[in-house]
């Protein structure tokens, strides 16, 4: 079951991500402005933000099954949408559906802690997010795979064609879980104010991870431009390799869990922050358009990486640690936190690298986790 749901949150999660490196190409093909090339990756990412705050804390009042079962359905007619669109207003409509149905990925997470038990929840939550955090990393390299050697309405094609597969098996397999709650909808969202106020693991926990994934954010838009630039002249096909290095850090996820339930969350949350600021750092170390230059970069990937699911993991099990009824709304705030640190860290590194290039971009990138670290060192020693 942990193995099945961690291949559904990659699986799901990749959604969002299989246009990006195809913005371009897309943009060109329906005839959708260059100004306005953004939008393809900003509709998924609002409509991803929009499901995180209105359709995710359904979890704590839906019968959790039928719940994924209905956004997969969404997910799966709006990549078939994308992928039969020739004009820019359909595709833009189904980007926006793409984000909204794969929140699906954010109430498999909470559910998995559900069904595990105190002791071993770190480690299943760990494989889980896993998943989640490969997912993420392998999009874009598999996305650009395929069109490279088709076209990019294969890539959603074929993605539809997961779902529907994955859909089916969930189905099947998933138990049913029903949240015992006397709330209605309205009464719910209106609950999870009171959440960010009232629970300050919370409130920590979110602030270390969107400070880490805006970090993470600005590294995988800048890298693919320095790559293609003139200085390592890397092609699409090499660009999609280094993002692959780069999913070593996934290995992170299961240590991470396992961490946090024998109480090394402290450390373990230390470590995740560090690697970044040492990710960064060494990609100064060898003149730039250098074969070391280019070795270091890959390992600050892979560190990368490893810090931001090290966390990620670390501060789920922490706040689903808070009461068992209230999972889907805290998950569905901290993910909040966490895709606006990463929709802030795209929008700056692209600015930075073109005003400052590298230099900028990455003093940027480094600042986010220092201050995260910053403000690490202020929690207290039981905080979470």
């Amino acid at each position: 079951m942990t193995f099945l749901m961690a291949a559904a949150a990659g699986l799901i999660c990749a959604n969002i991500y299989y246009a990006q490196p195809l913005a371009g190409p897309i943009a060109a093909s329906i005839g959708l402005p260059a100004e306005a090339t953004g939008l393809i990756v900003t509709l998924t990412q609002i409509g991803y933000g929009l499901g995180l705050l209105f359709i995710v804390p359904l979890g704590d009042l839906v019968e959790n099954r039928r719940l994924i079962i209905t956004m997969l359905a969404i997910v799966t007619l709006a990549l078939l949408a994308a992928a039969i669109s020739s004009t820019p207003s359909p595709f833009l409509a189904a980007s926006l559906m793409i984000g909204l149905g794969s929140v699906a990925v954010q109430m498999i997470v909470p559910f998995a802690a559900s069904l595990a038990p105190e002791e071993s929840r770190g480690r299943v939550v760990g494989n889980v997010v896993s998943g989640l955090m490969l997912g993420i990393m392998l999009a874009r390299p598999v996305s650009s795979f395929i069109a490279e050697f088709s076209s990019w309405h294969a890539v959603f094609y074929v993605s539809a064609a997961v779902m529907v597969v994955l859909g089916f098996v969930l189905a099947i397999k998933l138990p049913t879980r029903r949240p015992e709650t006397s709330l209605n909808y309205l009464s719910l969202l209106g609950s999870m104010a009171s959440l960010v106020i009232t629970q300050p693991v919370l409130r920590r926990r979110a602030a270390y991870q969107f400070g880490q994934f805006a970090s993470f954010s600005l590294f995988w838009t800048v890298t693919p431009l320095l790559l293609a630039g003139p200085a390592f002249g890397l092609s699409q096909a090499g660009i999609a390799l280094f993002a692959l290095a780069g999913v070593a850090g996934a290995i992170a996820s299961p240590i991470a869990g396992r961490l946090a339930d024998r109480d090394l969350s402290r450390p373990a949350t230390a470590l995740g922050i560090v690697a970044l600021v040492v990710g960064y750092l060494i990609t100064h170390i060898a003149p730039e358009g250098s074969m070391l230059a280019l070795g270091l970069l890959t390992l600050a990937a892979i560190l990368i990486d490893f810090g931001v699911s090290t966390t990620l993991v670390i501060s789920q099990r922490a706040i689903y640690g808070l009461s068992a009824s209230l999972r889907s709304r805290l998950n569905g705030l901290f993910m909040a936190a966490f895709f606006v640190g990463g929709a802030l860290g795209s929008a700056i590194g692209a600015w930075a690298y073109a005003t400052g290039g590298w230099s900028l971009a990455s003093s940027i990138g480094i600042a986010l986790p220092i201050a995260a670290f910053l403000y690490f060192l202020t929690e207290k020693r039981r905080a979470a």
